[in-house]
């Protein structure tokens, strides 16, 4: 086999591969005598089929499978041999000469083949004991578990129907149709819907217009959408509701003692609270991790600076950029809305797609020095997760995965990042300062990002 390289520009190589007739007819007159002695033909003893009959029969679709085995089997045994790792799949191009391809399979001609391919780059690990990270930390208070607890409490209120006239506090059970210009809209519409007064769940305006209503009332609501409303369509529209109230009910009372946890399932209140001060402090967490893995990746974006494969920032801004147009259209609004033009956010984009290609490379080559790996445990806990996702879909979901290896990679890959976060916070010098709630849970300026969700 004869291997030649025809490019290397930066990171792109392009190498020409050309295997001898020689080469592919030794190995079909193996592959052919290895199927003499399995090949049962009409007229032949089992084993006695002459080879060259089997070549006039099988010889050209065996070929094609020797050459499919070269073609799956040399690119990767080059490359390791140049000491190469490709940052995608290779692209492979043959000739599209139907007498040439004719003459390769029936051993007449060489058979060659170009591997175009861009190279990972090489850099090096540089030393990360002197990055200083702040992990901002939030007590949970009395306060806010109590006030949880209310809540919870709130939720769990039992409501008996009553005659009157609805108050305040009551719940109603209403259908409801909402037309603009006459016109019924969608989403606008419901049965069976129930409505606290003065939970604030429904538009401004609504729920006010159905103090004083008894069941079996029909109203029409007047109302605004607000200018800010998440549906640009209705945004600041006019609008009626016609509205059927179908049962009214009053809220009994609920002391938030041990009874009212033990109608939860729980034995005390004192567990319940436990519990909320749980559900609040890993809330704190996940924003604390994510604030320091922000500035992690923010120290190591700084330190390092190197040439990228650019179809690898091709395939992430392309990724970034259907992610961007889906929200966008959902949403009803343009890049002005955005007070920006479509020009600048791709640039934007594709340096966010250069800072996660560039912020991966470092990672993974990071986790490999450090032999960080997950455990098939770890890997099978989140495939479980995935799938419950999909209730009822479970084995379709699980079967997927076990064909599509790229699909288990994008379970591991989110997996193994966050094990090398925790190696490199090991290594970091990391201090703790207490925040206040707001500070923690405000967003950053720059969008973040690294391998899959940084």
């Amino acid at each position: 086999m004869q291997v030649t390289e025809t490019k290397a520009e930066g990171l792109k190589r392009e190498i020409e591969i050309v295997v001898p007739a020689s080469d592919l007819e030794a190995r079909l007159q193996t592959r052919l005598f290895e199927a003499k002695d399995k090949v049962q033909l009409k007229g032949f003893r089992p084993g006695k089929v002459p080879v060259n009959h089997l070549r006039k029969m099988y010889g050209k679709s065996l070929m094609a499978e020797i050459v499919n085995e070269i073609l799956n089997e040399t690119p990767g045994s080059v490359m390791a041999e140049r000491n190469e790792r490709a940052a995608m799949r290779p692209e492979i191009a043959m000739t599209e000469d139907e007498a040439e391809a004719d003459k390769v399979l029936n051993g007449q001609s060489d058979f060659k083949f170009t591997v175009s391919y861009e190279t990972l780059p090489q850099f090096e690990i540089k030393d990360t004991s002197g990055i200083k990270i702040e992990r901002p930390i939030v007590e949970v208070s009395e306060a806010e578990v109590s006030e949880q607890v209310e809540r919870i409490a709130e939720n769990a209120r039992v409501y008996e129907e009553k005659d009157g006239a609805a108050e305040t506090g009551d719940k109603l059970t209403i259908d409801f149709v909402g037309k603009i210009d006459g016109e019924a809209f969608e989403g606008g519409s419901a049965e069976g819907a129930d409505l606290v007064i003065g939970s604030g769940r429904f538009i401004p305006g609504f729920e006010e217009q159905l103090v004083g209503a008894k069941a079996g009332d029909e109203k029409t609501l007047d109302v605004t959408f607000p200018e800010d409303y998440g549906a640009d369509h209705l945004a600041g529209k006019a609008a009626k509701f016609d509205v059927t109230v179908k049962a009214v009910s009053a809220p009994t009372e609920t002391a938030i003692d041990d009874e009212m946890a033990k109608k939860l399932g729980l034995e005390s209140l004192e567990k319940l609270q436990e519990i909320v001060r749980d559900q609040i402090q890993s809330q704190y967490g996940m924003a604390t991790r994510q604030k320091v893995k922000r500035q992690l990746l923010d120290a190591l974006d700084k330190e390092y600076d190197f040439p990228l494969p650019e179809k690898l920032v091709e395939a992430e801004f392309d990724n970034i950029w259907t992610q961007v147009q889906r929200e966008l259209n959902d949403n009803g609004k343009t890049f002005e809305d955005e007070e920006t033009t479509e020009e600048k956010a791709r640039a934007d984009y594709r340096r966010l797609a250069e800072r996660r290609v560039r912020l991966g490379l470092v990672l993974s080559q990071i986790g490999e020095t450090a032999g960080v790996q997950v455990a098939e445990e770890e890997l099978q806990r989140a495939v479980f997760e995935q799938m419950q996702r999909f209730p009822g879909q479970e084995q379709e979901i699980l079967k997927m995965l076990q064909e599509n290896p790229e699909a288990i990679q994008s379970i591991r890959a989110p997996l193994y990042e966050e094990k090398v976060v925790d190696h490199l916070l090991g290594q970091v010098d990391v201090t703790d300062k207490t925040v206040t709630k707001e500070e923690l849970m405000a967003e950053d300026e720059a969008e973040d990002g690294a391998l899959a969700a940084s």
